[in-house]
């Protein structure tokens, strides 16, 4: 626990050092273009707007926690890239002040100009981000099954972290479906993070649970967990996928038309828990299916720990990492994991990876660098 205090202590520090550093600029910049802005109304809402992440999870009621929701979660990509683009104004300011290119003092005009730049790209980059958000890409792999385990070839399709309850997901539930549709799929597969840690966030479950229905496949829908997928609000979660037809496996395997094995794995680090469910070893969810000559295919939607599945499997499916969402994200994605994206393979015997990018967005309804995407997996004999 004293951990926890401290790193949020930390996270805490680090935010509100960086917003100190961006208020102070765009508050000189405002000056300029207008020289009445009111000092004490300016901080006031600047600190209202930058608090709202914070505000969000106080005991409110749920209209007003709606509202500072909305804030928040658009604040966060106005937040990053105001950060980005002020850090690299300055930057070439600096530079340009040391090379003698830029007077000293620098002039009010280049200040300006620079404040302005600033903005200008802060408001094309997240105006871009909100749009790509309400896109939906397709991408499509072909997996070679070694031996003669599969026994005719299958088409499967990946989705991951629709995070319904999120801002906007909702509103992509139907083309998401009417994508999946009309890629006719012999199998669907979601690779955790269906929801956004609370079940209550979602504001229309019931259209929700029809669309999701409506999925057409020759075999069913199958998901695993993610680690937004749990909490207090764990059994509505699981009542919700029943009612959409959804096959949940958690730490379980199911035989698809005696073609495959498709195993489902618990998270790892569940947000508040599955409801007292604990991540089994693989060994021992192997165990009872190792004399079964079929391919396969793991759902986990956290890509960590690979060396887990050497030569145990052949393909195994994830998430989790939207790719980092927003540039630069990808960057730190990229370090963290040993594959945060598409396909991978690290030996000829060693099971396939496909990560996706996933089809919805959380925190920020943004996408600036990556995109939202359905996965179309050929699964060749």
């Amino acid at each position: 626990m004293a951990g926890v205090i401290i790193a949020f202590i930390i996270i805490l520090s680090i935010y509100g050092s960086a917003n100190y550093y961006i208020a102070r600029k765009t508050y000189h910049w405002l000056r300029l273009v207008f020289p009445t802005i009111h000092p004490k109304l300016y901080i006031g809402i600047y600190i209202f707007i930058a608090s709202s992440i914070i505000l969000a999870f106080l005991p409110l009621p749920s209209v007003v926690k709606g509202v500072l929701s909305w804030i928040s979660a658009y604040w966060m990509g106005v937040f990053v890239y105001l950060l980005l683009f002020i850090v690299l104004a300055n930057l070439i300011l600096l530079t340009g002040r040391l090379l003698k290119l830029i007077a000293k003092p620098i002039p009010r005009n280049i200040h300006l100009y620079a404040g302005l730049t600033v903005f200008l790209l802060t408001t094309i980059v997240v105006s871009y981000g909100i749009y790509n958000a309400t896109q939906i890409k397709n991408v499509s792999y072909d997996i070679q099954i070694k031996g003669d385990q599969l026994p005719e070839d299958i088409h499967m399709v990946l989705i991951s972290d629709l995070h319904l309850g999120a801002i906007n997901s909702e509103k992509r539930i139907k083309s998401i479906v009417e994508n999946i549709n009309s890629l006719e799929p012999d199998i669907v597969t979601i690779a955790g993070d269906l929801f956004n840690d609370d079940y209550n966030a979602i504001k229309n479950p019931e259209k929700a649970i029809e669309l999701l229905k409506s999925i057409q496949t020759k075999y069913g829908v199958f998901a695993s967990l993610g680690n937004h997928d749990g909490g207090e609000t764990f059994d509505e979660m699981v009542r919700f996928l029943e009612k959409s037809n959804i096959t949940l496996l958690n730490d379980e395997h199911v035989i698809i038309d005696d073609k495959l094995i498709l195993v489902g794995r618990l998270d790892p680090s569940p947000i508040g828990g599955f409801g007292g469910l604990q991540r089994k070893d693989i060994i021992e969810i192997l165990a009872p299916i190792e004399d079964i000559d079929l391919p396969i295919v793991v759902m986990d939607h956290t890509p960590s720990k690979l060396e887990l599945y050497e030569e145990d499997i052949d393909l195994l499916l994830a998430g989790h990492t939207h790719r980092g969402q927003l540039f630069p994200g990808s960057l730190i994605t990229n370090a963290i994991f040993e594959v945060d994206y598409g396909h991978y393979q690290k030996s000829a015997t060693s099971p396939h990876v496909i990560v996706t990018s996933g089809v919805g967005t959380w925190g920020m309804p943004m996408r600036v660098g990556t995109n939202n995407e359905i996965v179309s997996i050929n699964l060749r004999r």
